[in-house]
């Protein structure tokens, strides 16, 4: 059965006890900071909660918890409020923003290192890059842990050492039932496999133990191509990647050119195709691996260079600042036919806005040593992750942005496995969930049954209990 949420004034007392009881703070609308508290990575996104807590350890987590659910809130628990849906907040509930939670420790022998849930990828990054080591996450360093993690991870380092969840070792989880337990391949099984591909279903992560891998120096970057090469570039990379080693990752994306260094002026605000790409292999072998991209021709820029990993993973952070207007959609695709390029050809001539774009992330590689069923995330046989975002400074442009990005998405939906990785899509409805996770949903929505029966946690993509 699910939590019935009220609508009345909030008692008084019971905020000032919860106040009372946790180290962090509480932030209430008519507090100072509450406009600049509640904002989410999308400015799109413009929800305006009750309450916001903001612990600083496990016990502020649970008394929030608590709190929340006895006030009859809908909570939302927010690890970097990255999401383009905005789940990171809720209109007149409670959001548990876990910002302040960002320790980590690295094992460097074992080649672990756990991580509290507001870290961010730039703080993973900085704090295993020292002892010459990455988890495999994403592609920003202002994304959140928790959120990339629980919804499946995929990145730069994809192909070589499979998605984020892949190398989850284990979690402790806060249940709605205040219990909080130890998730992993020997402890709470089932539990372990929902997590990994379920999204924030279950409970609230306090802690996340990976594993990391050799990585410090990558070679890697963009080659960018003419638009009107783009057609050849594109049928050349869908045939060249599956192909290519799996230390070798690179996504395909439809851009303009930023209008900054280090591109060159005669670029700046130009529509391009481009590849950004990682190779995270023995750096010996990096110029047989990157001979076949070379001799495929000529780009219009080749910043193809040796770099620290976590130079490439915050590349983008300085276009993307929080406060831009976002509208994705998404798609998990297995093949490129021809017929798609050309469509794809014909959107990117007509980027809305300079901060618009499609990529595909590969998937294959490391990611598909796993079965379908394996863990929650499903489209193990998938090959690329697509995603169509419109991004806007301007309020005044993005409808005309998001009906664009809606446009392409539908072109191209016809041509997709069917459902979607669930870091990449908005609030779209529980059928598009439901075909997100395909054969395995039911056993999510048993899961969610057993760990979730309230469905309290229902402020994501969300898998009802029954």
């Amino acid at each position: 059965m699910a939590t019935a949420f009220r609508t009345r004034p909030l008692d008084e007392a019971a905020i000032a006890t919860m106040k009372a009881a946790l180290r962090g703070e509480v932030i209430r609308r008519e507090d100072p900071g509450y406009d600049d508290a509640r904002r989410v990575f999308n400015a799109a996104v413009d929800r305006r909660p009750a309450l916001i807590a903001r612990p600083v350890d496990v016990g502020d987590i649970k008394t929030a918890l608590h709190f929340g659910i006895d006030a009859g809130l809908k909570i939302a628990v927010r690890g970097g409020g990255h999401h383009g849906a905005g789940f990171g907040s809720v209109d007149d509930g409670l959001v548990i923003d876990l910002g302040r939670l960002r320790g980590i420790r690295v094992d460097p022998e074992g080649r672990t290192v756990r991580v509290e849930p507001g870290c961010t990828l730039a703080d993973l990054d900085h704090a295993t890059h020292a002892f010459g080591l990455a988890v495999p996450t994403g592609i920003f360093g202002t994304t959140g842990i928790a959120g990339l993690a629980l919804g499946g991870g995929v990145g730069h380092l994809t192909r070589n050492f499979g998605l984020t969840v892949d190398n989850l070792l284990e979690a402790d989880v806060l249940l709605a039932s205040g219990e909080l337990i130890t998730a992993s391949a020997t402890t709470n099984g089932e539990l372990f496999w929902a997590i990994r591909g379920g999204g924030g279903n279950f409970g609230i992560v306090t802690s996340f133990l990976f594993q990391a891998h050799p990585v410090s120096t990558i070679v890697g970057g963009p080659t960018l191509y003419e638009l009107d090469e783009a057609e050849d570039v594109l049928r050349w990379y869908r045939d060249f990647v599956p192909a290519a080693p799996p230390e070798l990752n690179g996504f395909f994306a439809f851009l303009t050119v930023p209008p900054a260094p280090p591109f060159p002026e005669h670029l700046h605000l130009k529509k391009m195709a481009g590849i950004i790409w990682c190779y995270s292999g023995d750096p010996a072998r990096a110029a047989e691996v990157f001979a076949p991209i070379h001799a495929f021709g000529p780009p219009a820029l080749d910043g193809i260079q040796s770099m620290p990993f976590p130079v490439l993973q915050t590349a983008f952070d300085p276009l993307y600042p929080a406060g831009l207007r976002w509208h994705w959609r998404a798609d998990f695709v297995t093949t490129i036919p021809d017929d798609a390029i050309a469509e794809h050809v014909r959107f990117a001539a007509t980027l809305p806005t300079w901060l618009s774009g499609m990529h595909l992330y590969p998937i294959d590689g490391a990611a598909h040593d796993r079965a379908q069923a394996d863990t929650a995330f499903s489209y193990r046989e998938a090959r690329w992750a697509q995603v169509m975002v419109g991004v806007d400074e301007d309020a005044a442009t993005s409808a005309a942005t998001a009906a664009w990005t809606t446009d392409y998405w539908e072109t191209l939906h016809r041509y997709s496995a069917g459902g979607a990785y669930v870091n990449m899509y908005m609030d779209e409805g529980q059928d598009r969930v439901r075909k997100s996770y395909r054969a395995n949903y039911d056993r999510l929505v048993r899961a969610k049954a057993q760990f979730d029966p309230a469905n309290v946690f229902r402020v994501n993509q969300n898998i009802r209990p029954g």
